[in-house]
């Protein structure tokens, strides 16, 4: 369904809410509030029969505030310049929240992938980067893309080998891009991270008696009836943490179709069912939703919307029967919707929050290529010998106790970059959500917490142009 409006207005009403309630002058607002630049790129490209295809593409620059600029790439044929533009906001304001130090950026390639083969998609994001680097809308210190809906760590490998032919010998150029392989300067962790970071934001929420009694529901992941729209990276990994955790799955949809089942379904055996048959639809023991969009109407506790923008609109607002919505993806519920859903009293853990695990591990993947440094390296083995030494020295000072070589290698294992990166998402998602719902208590709970995120953001952002000494 087409949105009630433009996808950067509906940023922006949201935006202009939470400025009211701040005491920033109306030219800092109006600063921070508009895109500061957009870049439209045509080029013509050789499809593998021959022909030539001219391919459209963006990348929008929101806020300079702070540089790099960063956000992911995608490759959908419904990318637009209108689109782009509010992600790129989104990106700032999502950056700001967990206080990431970028602006906000996204780009975009007006295509559908699965009608290009894999060297024509390595040929139009050679072209794309080579177009990016030439107007300087890309680079470590300047803007920094990153994977999206319909691009992956193959999509990065591509720009940063691109990027590092055309600059020749640039000590940073690693950092170009992040979201890379980890041979080509990645980071571990960053596969998953967006999606996990959706689960440390829910637990967190869920964690707080008096938010879920108010809500009427149970403290915790555990028992929490789930419906996750949308099976691709984020989602996926938001569904299986969750699960993990405890939370049952009682329906999952994708753009074939959705299916529900009451008693919870296993995310692992629908995916190998979905590998097997192309589909989610006709997994045993479920029943099938022909139209996806009606698994967001079924009966849950949180219902994670993790495939595009405006799937919850003024329509089915009112339909919906969750008491959480958590917005795994970029802009899933309208304006309109909102404003609907928070008469409704149902809780909107929102995305410039919610899905933020992304740009927090991308930040970390950054902050390794220009330091030139795996994290754990230095002190991984330091810290695993000092943690023997005390078992050992625990052990001499136990009648009788002692601990088995294994015990010992488990206990006194050191964090891997791996571990560090997943400790410092947690840790990342878990102050945001309380400084937001600080922000709503400051507001004596007259605003809902994705306008207290978004006053935090303002806030954080005016720091930054009032230390530069721009606005007073």
């Amino acid at each position: 369904m087409a949105s009630e409006q433009g996808f950067f207005a509906q940023v922006n009403r949201s935006f202009d809410k939470a400025a009211a309630l701040t005491d920033h002058s109306p030219e800092l607002l109006g600063q921070i509030r508009e895109c500061n630049s957009v870049y439209h790129i045509t080029f013509p490209i050789k499809r593998d029969d021959g022909k030539i295809e001219t391919i459209e593409a963006w990348r929008a620059e929101h806020s300079h505030h702070k540089l790099p600029t960063k956000g992911g790439i995608r490759y959908s044929p419904l990318v637009n310049e209108d689109e782009v533009m509010a992600l790129a906001a989104l990106m700032t304001y999502k950056c700001a929240i967990v206080e990431v130090p970028f602006g906000g950026a996204k780009g975009g390639i007006k295509i559908d992938r699965r009608e290009y083969s894999d060297a024509e998609l390595e040929r139009i994001t050679r072209r794309y980067t080579f177009e990016l680097l030439r107007k300087n809308f890309i680079g470590p210190g300047v803007d920094v893309p990153a994977p999206d809906y319909g691009t992956s760590s193959r999509e990065m490998s591509w720009i940063v080998d691109t990027y590092l032919t055309l600059t020749g010998g640039e000590l940073n150029a690693l950092g170009c891009v992040t979201g890379k392989p980890i041979a080509q300067g990645g980071i571990r962790g960053r596969t998953e991270a967006t999606g996990k970071g959706v689960f440390y934001g829910i637990r967190e929420a869920c964690a707080l008696p008096e938010d879920m009694k108010e809500l009427g529901l149970a403290t915790g992941v555990d028992g929490k009836r789930v419906v996750v729209q949308g099976l691709g990276n984020v989602g996926y990994h938001a569904a299986r943490y969750l699960q993990d955790a405890g939370a049952m799955l009682v329906g999952l949809a994708e753009y074939e179709g959705a299916i529900a089942a009451p008693g919870g379904l296993d995310l692992e055996k629908v995916m190998v069912h979905r590998r097997d048959t192309g589909s989610i639809l006709g997994f045993p023991g479920a029943t099938d939703i022909p139209a996806s969009s009606d698994a967001l109407e079924l009966e849950c506790d949180v219902l994670v919307p993790a495939a595009l923008e405006n799937q919850i609109h003024a329509e089915n607002a009112g339909r919906l029967q969750t008491k959480i919505i958590a917005e795994a993806a970029n802009g899933p519920t309208s304006a309109d919707a909102d404003e609907i859903l928070a008469e409704r009293g149902v809780m909107i853990l929102p995305d410039a929050f919610l899905n933020a695990g992304g740009v927090t591990v991308s930040y970390f993947e950054w902050v390794k290529n220009l330091s030139h440094l795996r994290f754990g390296r230095m002190e991984k083995r330091h810290d695993e010998q000092a943690r023997r030494r005390v078992l050992e020295a625990l052990a001499e000072r136990t009648q009788g106790g002692s601990f088995s070589d294994e015990e010992l290698r488990e206990l006194s294992r050191g964090a891997g970059e791996h571990d560090l990166v997943h400790s410092g998402l947690e840790e990342t998602m878990a102050i945001a959500y309380h400084q937001m719902r600080d922000t709503r208590a400051r507001h004596e709970d007259k605003t809902d917490l994705r306008t207290a995120s978004l006053i935090n953001a303002i806030d954080k952002i005016a720091i930054c142009y009032s230390d530069l000494g721009i606005f007073p």
